[in-house]
């Protein structure tokens, strides 16, 4: 649990509080950084894959072959560097920074349940061991949030009739149908935390995705963003060449939206050695119980001290 909640909450929380050194493993996958250290830039820094094997930064000019045809199958991050997929502010086109621009466009409802919802991030953060995120008491992170928050390593398989989606957060996949069903009938379906998924060939490299049937228990991402039973997501992945694959989420909910938005536009994932090793980053109760104790409830015993 610790792996899994204090990697993305390290940029911004190192300078309120320090973070217990204990993790799943002995080694530390992603250390806090040094507050004293002089800035490193994303595509600098040493990254190193599950079994601490280092992975080499790409060079600039590197140049990089067609597309295959149908074809996502492979090893992917997000292109600009692990941070860059951490989101801890929400959905990367909509973070939850007080600007005009990033306002969404909630219904009276979808406005009084995210209202509801008492994050640790972004404008309507609460103190850490006063949130309500269902994803910190170990429910599974569910899908959309999968994508918009902590979005590291994926690795992607295709049969004949499925495309899967490997995820290292949560340590989790999603099936995604190709061989023409449509989705249950509503009389047969339950909520799933991943949903059902349907996906088809728009052209040579552009995969297109259909979800639905979600548990509104979950959040839309890591600022609280609500989503009802109505949800619908539409994932387009277009491999731009060999080495680049753009991933554009669109959420469409008109229950808690008045209209569909774009968490992620072409978001750009690179292609990963054929022998990177995902981490494994799960949510524990055990380590939960374990960073409350460390760690959220001194940050409050401290603040009201203030």
């Amino acid at each position: 649990m610790l792996n899994r909640f204090v990697i993305p909450a390290v940029v911004l929380a190192a300078s309120m509080f320090s973070l217990p050194a204990r993790t799943q493993n002995a080694r530390t996958p992603f250390p806090a950084p040094d507050p004293n250290a002089p800035p490193v830039a994303q595509n600098q820094e040493k990254h190193v894959d599950g079994w601490y094997k280092e992975v080499p930064v790409p060079p600039k000019d590197q140049k990089s072959a067609l597309a295959p045809r149908h074809d996502l199958s492979g090893i992917w991050e997000p292109a600009a560097g692990w941070r860059d997929g951490v989101q801890f502010l929400g959905a990367k086109e909509y973070p939850s920074d007080g600007k005009p621009q990033h306002e969404l466009p909630f219904t009276p409802l979808g406005e009084k349940t995210w209202k509801s919802h008492k994050p640790g991030f972004g404008t309507t953060e609460v103190p850490i061991a006063l949130n309500n995120d269902p994803f910190d008491t170990c429910d599974p992170i569910g899908f959309p949030r999968i994508e918009l928050f902590n979005l590291r390593a994926i690795q992607i398989l295709q049969t004949e009739k499925q495309v899967l989606i490997f995820y290292q957060n949560d340590r989790t996949f999603r099936s995604i149908w190709t061989d023409g069903r449509g989705f249950p009938p509503d009389d047969i379906s339950e909520p799933r935390w991943y949903g059902y998924s349907i996906g088809k060939w728009e052209d040579d490299t552009t995969f297109v995705v259909e979800t639905s049937g979600l548990d509104e228990r979950t959040w839309i991402d890591n600022v609280g963003r609500p989503h009802s039973s109505d949800l619908r997501v539409e994932e387009r992945f277009h491999r731009v060449n060999y080495d680049i694959l753009e991933l554009t989420l669109t959420i469409i909910d008109p229950k808690m939206y008045a209209k569909p938005w774009n968490a992620l536009n072409k978001f750009p994932l690179r292609l990963q050695p054929a022998d990177f090793d995902l981490r494994e980053m799960i949510c524990s109760p055990s380590e939960q119980a374990e960073f409350d104790k460390q760690v959220s409830r001194p940050a409050i015993a401290n603040s009201k001290k203030k």
